[in-house]
């Protein structure tokens, strides 16, 4: 039987609709809950598989996209949002009350930064893109996974037509290599 990856993944991917426009997110919480706007949709949508992401009870990997940050706009209940760790590169702000991650930002200089980390599976909305690959699949192994059956999850992943990595998609280390170059002054 193969693993449950994320329900996103797990229960057969959804095509994103041309010109999505965005849509709102919402943690857990049936009394108040957070809201966030998304004003556009997300791009290098992805299975996660380290340990900081928000992932579903049962999940073995998140499903995280990144937005332009003057894209996201907390709409309601923005005093139930505590940052989970500080020292992280990504602050992720989640709901006080039932965990939930409903964004996360970055601060420092960064070649993402700019870019917000959101969940959409926290929509009710139809249309985002959908998953496009999984990175730090090994990760997975440094959390308990029983490292005999990483193929099987690999496996899994390419079944659905994923390509799995264990750092980040080809293009997305591009982008890290070449702000590493330009701040070293090598481009």
């Amino acid at each position: 039987m193969a693993p449950s990856l994320h329900p996103l993944i797990d229960n057969g991917l959804t095509a994103g609709a041309a010109n999505f426009s965005g849509g709102k997110l919402h943690c857990k919480c049936s009394n108040k809950p957070v809201e966030v706007t998304l004003t556009s949709d997300v791009v290098h949508n992805h299975a996660c598989g380290c340990s900081k992401c928000y992932k579903p009870e049962g999940s073995l990997f998140s499903v995280v996209g990144v937005i332009p940050r003057d894209k996201l706009c907390v709409t309601a209940n923005r005093d139930k949002l505590k940052i989970v760790d500080e020292s992280a590169v990504i602050q992720r702000h989640a709901c006080k009350d039932c965990g939930v991650h409903l964004y996360g930002r970055i601060e420092t200089e960064h070649p993402f930064k700019g870019l917000d980390f959101v969940h959409v599976e926290l929509s009710r909305d139809k249309g985002w893109q959908p998953v496009q690959f999984a990175a730090f699949v090994s990760s997975i192994i440094e959390q308990g996974f029983d490292p005999s059956k990483i193929d099987e999850v690999r496996g899994a992943f390419q079944a659905k037509g994923l390509q799995t990595y264990d750092v980040l998609s080809p293009p997305l280390m591009d982008l890290i290599a070449v702000f590493t170059a330009k701040k070293a002054g090598k481009l």
